[in-house]
C-alpha cells in the first residue's frame, strides 16, 4: 500500500515516519509539511492511504481533500477531537488523537488491512453499458439499466444513484462502484460525482480554474482542469 504523510510539525512527522516503518506492507512515498506541497506529492504518487493532520498553517487537511480528484483512504492524525464527525465525510479509516501510541496506530493499520481484504473479497467483474444494477433502497427494490443512470453522488457512507426520474441510495463507496463501471461511458467528474458521458449536454469553462458540465436534468457539476482534459478526450472534443 502506497502511503503519504501530511503533518506540519517536524517532530510529529518524523515520529510518525519511524512508527510506520514497523509496517513493511506500507510503502511511504513521501511526507509533506503543508497542504500545498502535499497536493503535488499526492498528485504525483496517487497514494492508497494518507496519514493527515487537520490543523495546519494556511489550509486545513479538509481543504486539501476537497482539492483531490479521487478518494484515497484517510487516517486523520490530530490533537483535536471536535472534527471527528466531519472526518467521516471522507473515505476515513480511523481518527487518531495525538500523541499517537504504537498500540493505537496498530489498530488503525489493522482496520486498513481489513478494509482492503473486504474490498478484495467482494471484487466483481466490470459491467458493460447493457448491464443492469440491482439496488435495494429501504423497502424498495430497483433493477436499473446502466445506460439510464445520469450520475452517482457520494453521500458519506452511501452513494445516491440518479436514473430516469428517480434516485436511490446504496450502501457502497463511490470508488467501489466506479471500479465496475465501463470507462468509455462513465467519467469521474470530481471527488463526489461519477457521471454518464451520454447524459452531458454542455461543457463550459468555469469562473475559476476548471470547467463546468451540465447534465440532461439541469444539474451543473464542476470538473477540475486536469480532469477536463480526460473528459474532452473521452468525448472526442
Amino acid at each position: 500500500m502506497k502511503a503519504v504523510i501530511v503533518e506540519d510539525s517536524r517532530l510529529a512527522r518524523e515520529g510518525l515516519l519511524k512508527m510506520l516503518a514497523r509496517y513493511p506492507e506500507l510503502d511511504i512515498a513521501g511526507a509533506a509539511e503543508h497542504p500545498s506541497s502535499a497536493l503535488l506529492l499526492i498528485q504525483e504518487h496517487k497514494p492508497d492511504i494518507i496519514f493527515l493532520d487537520i490543523h495546519m498553517p494556511g489550509e486545513s487537511g479538509f481543504d486539501l481533500l476537497e482539492k483531490l480528484d479521487y478518494s484515497p483512504k484517510i487516517v486523520f492524525t490530530t490533537a483535536y477531537s471536535e472534527h471527528a464527525i466531519r472526518s467521516f465525510d471522507f473515505n476515513t479509516i480511523d481518527y487518531l488523537l495525538k500523541p499517537i501510541s504504537h498500540e493505537r496506530l496498530k489498530l488503525a493499520i489493522d482496520k486498513l488491512k481489513l478494509n482492503l481484504e473486504e474490498n478484495t473479497i467482494i471484487t466483481k467483474p466490470p459491467l458493460d453499458i447493457n448491464s443492469r444494477m440491482f439496488v435495494k433502497d429501504g423497502d424498495k427494490c430497483h433493477l436499473i439499466p446502466l445506460d439510464s443512470i445520469r450520475y452517482f453522488e457520494s453521500c458519506k457512507n452511501h452513494v445516491r444513484i440518479f436514473f430516469n426520474k428517480e434516485n436511490a441510495f446504496v450502501k457502497k463507496s463511490l470508488n467501489s462502484i466506479e471500479e465496475r463501471l465501463p470507462k468509455k461511458h462513465f467519467f469521474r467528474a470530481n471527488r463526489q460525482f461519477v457521471v454518464n458521458l451520454h447524459a452531458i449536454v454542455n461543457i463550459d469553462e468555469a469562473v475559476g480554474d476548471g470547467y463546468e458540465i451540465t447534465m440532461n436534468d439541469g444539474k451543473i457539476l464542476e470538473v477540475s482542469r486536469r480532469n477536463a482534459v480526460e473528459l474532452k478526450d473521452l468525448l472526442s472534443f
